[in-house]
């Protein structure tokens, strides 16, 4: 479906989805295809993930790429002037800029791939990603399955009381649910 040699027009392709669907995963198997087709890539990520590794993007099952992280969106633009595809991962943690930026880089011919989660803990969407999602040519929605279930997941359920909208995380911290059981879950959590 993805052209690895990109026409000389850019696009931006994004990735979506809850914790633990595979959105890294994805975005690395889409930029190591590009780096086999021998096109020059780069990959960003917000300075405050560090859960796994300071200076790659990594699967929650180990799998990486060397990630240069930026503290804030327009530090990308000069950093991957010589690039032909950029990669960012976890795109719901860039500032509002990222949008500009995405749109930038596609303009100038690059081919961007974005991954990034679409909801929040509350279901509700987040960051910068419906606007990512909006301007963008490609959106796969990658999902998870429910713990609880077995069916299709796109729920990001946290564990923790923690009220904070930001709170990274992983499998002691969140799970992902189906729908059915995001609604059954918030129907037996008292308001605060």
């Amino acid at each position: 479906m993805f052209q690895e040699r990109a026409p000389r027009s850019g696009h931006i392709e994004v990735i979506a989805g809850s914790m633990f669907s595979g959105k890294t995963e994805e975005l690395i198997r889409r930029l190591k295809r590009a780096q086999i087709a021998q096109l020059k890539v780069m990959v960003f990520k917000p300075l405050t993930d560090n859960r796994y590794a300071d200076n790659a993007v990594v699967t929650h099952d180990d799998g990486r790429m060397e990630a240069q992280p930026v503290a804030s969106s327009h530090e990308i633009l000069e950093a991957a002037r010589d690039v032909e595809v950029v990669g960012l991962d976890e795109a719901q943690f860039f500032d509002d800029g990222i949008v500009r930026v995405a749109n930038q880089l596609a303009d100038q011919g690059k081919r961007v791939v974005v991954a990034g989660l679409d909801m929040d803990y509350n279901g509700v969407p987040f960051g910068p990603m419906p606007n990512l999602m909006a301007v963008a040519e490609f959106v796969t929605k990658v999902h998870a399955i429910c713990v609880r279930s077995g069916e299709l997941a796109h729920y990001s359920h946290r564990l923790t009381a923690d009220p904070n909208q930001v709170m990274l995380g992983d499998r002691r911290t969140y799970e992902p649910l189906s729908r059915a059981e995001f609604v059954r879950e918030r129907n037996q959590t008292p308001e605060a």
